[in-house]
């Protein structure tokens, strides 16, 4: 499983999110053929770690014409969707439909507002972020709000907020370059002036980190630990969770667990609610073999993001290998509506059903046992295994007839494989 950075400023939550709106990087993938509403919300996800947002809003739209109750699961996934490849009026139309259903969300009220700042509509925008900054959703919203109130001319405010967001996202050059706007307007060209350096010098360190980065990466990839130590450290920054992230996932590609674990403990304990963060740290305990403290972080995320597939799959390796089978066949099942073509989910599922079904036939308890192989079978129709452990159910149980069909189709599948 690879390592999930976080390039994006903005993180959207389902809860929302987007993945949020989301950057769970992934590689490019060809787009599923889901049949139920569970794979469909799965395949919406998919697509929103790709930034394809198009794809997403299909996906996200074929899952409620199959189950319109899913609200808040793919309704809102849906509407930032059609946010972010600028369809406006129907992004609005579904925001409204959620603010009617589940009230002054801020996650609802901070995508209106946005909307409302593409529409020009200032006054409004700043009423509803406003609204929003009881329960900031997203980072940036002070700086949408301040961004709103200097539109309207209301320096004092403006100000108020665009400092608010230079706290909240002290590496973003555009807070320094809107502040540097309210001050010239106020006549202040001294601080306007401190402002716009400060915002071309952010600018600059940003283009300065991507030359670190090939650094880092080079002189890790040629082995050079000593030369890569220096480069990686510029990289360091233990306020800022996107850059530990980023450095991380550079050490976990390259093989450097240790490391990699300190930047993603960091990252999380500074970003608690991203699932990006949670993925990422329970993946390198998981790599450690540090499964019982990959748990923790994994049945936070899934508290807030049930239905991310990479959360789901990984949640259930980490209980299968901590032996709690029944917990562990849950989330790789979902993992698997979620995402019925990935082979790895199923693969765990399809080994879990099977130790299921051992267990309780040890116990006797001969139904479960059937019902857990009459799994197996479905997900897997080519395996002989689980036919074979029914035809012996059978036998023990005094079903002649099922016993020797079983066994017959076992035979038949070991005589076709091509093992």
């Amino acid at each position: 499983m690879p390592h999930l950075a976080q390039p994006c400023r903005r993180t959207v939550a389902l809860s929302l999110v987007v993945l949020a709106a989301s950057c769970l990087a992934a590689q490019e993938a060809s787009p599923a053929k889901p049949a139920t509403a569970e794979a469909h919300l799965g395949a919406g996800y998919d697509a929103l770690k790709l930034e394809r947002y198009g794809l997403a809003a299909a996906e996200f739209k074929a899952a409620l014409a199959l189950d319109p109750s899913l609200m808040e699961r793919a309704r809102f996934p849906l509407a930032v969707s059609l946010f972010e490849i600028h369809q406006s009026a129907e992004a609005r139309r579904e925001f409204e439909t959620l603010r009617r259903e589940l009230g002054d969300h801020p996650n609802i009220l901070y995508y209106l507002g946005r909307l409302d700042i593409e529409s020009n509509d200032f006054k409004t925008a700043t009423q509803l972020l406003s609204k929003a900054m009881t329960e900031p959703p997203f980072p940036d919203t002070a700086y949408y709000l301040g961004f709103a109130f200097l539109k309207q001319h209301d320096l004092s405010a403006a100000e108020k907020w665009l400092k608010v967001a230079r706290d909240l996202l002290p590496q973003d050059s555009q807070v320094d370059y809107q502040l540097s706007k309210v001050y010239r307007e106020q006549g202040r060209d001294e601080d306007a002036k401190q402002a716009l350096a400060h915002s071309e010098e952010l600018r600059q360190r940003e283009d300065n980190e991507i030359s670190w980065k090939q650094e880092c990466a080079q002189e890790l990839d040629q082995r050079l630990p000593q030369e890569a130590r220096a480069s990686c450290q510029k990289l360091y920054d233990p306020g800022n969770a996107d850059k530990l992230s980023s450095l991380g996932t550079i050490y976990g590609q390259h093989g450097d667990l240790d490391d990699a674990l300190k930047c993603f403990q960091r990252a999380a304990e500074l970003a608690p609610k991203s699932p990006q963060m949670a993925y990422n740290l329970a993946l390198t305990y998981f790599q450690l073999n540090r499964f019982e403290k990959a748990r923790a972080p994994l049945e936070n995320a899934l508290k807030r993001w049930p239905d991310l597939f990479q959360l789901n799959a990984l949640y259930g390796a980490v209980l299968a290998k901590l032996g709690a089978n029944t917990s562990a066949y849950q989330a790789l099942r979902h993992a698997h509506e979620l995402n019925p073509q990935d082979s790895g989910a199923a693969n765990m599922l399809y080994l879990t059903i099977l130790q299921l079904a051992q267990k309780s036939q040890e116990a006797r308890d001969y139904s479960h046992s059937l019902t857990y192989l009459q799994e197996a079978a479905k997900l897997r129709p080519e395996e002989s295994e689980p036919h074979r452990r029914m035809a012996e159910i059978y036998s023990l149980t005094a079903h002649a007839a099922q016993a020797t069909a079983e066994q017959r189709e076992a035979d038949r599948l070991n005589t076709n494989s091509p093992n």
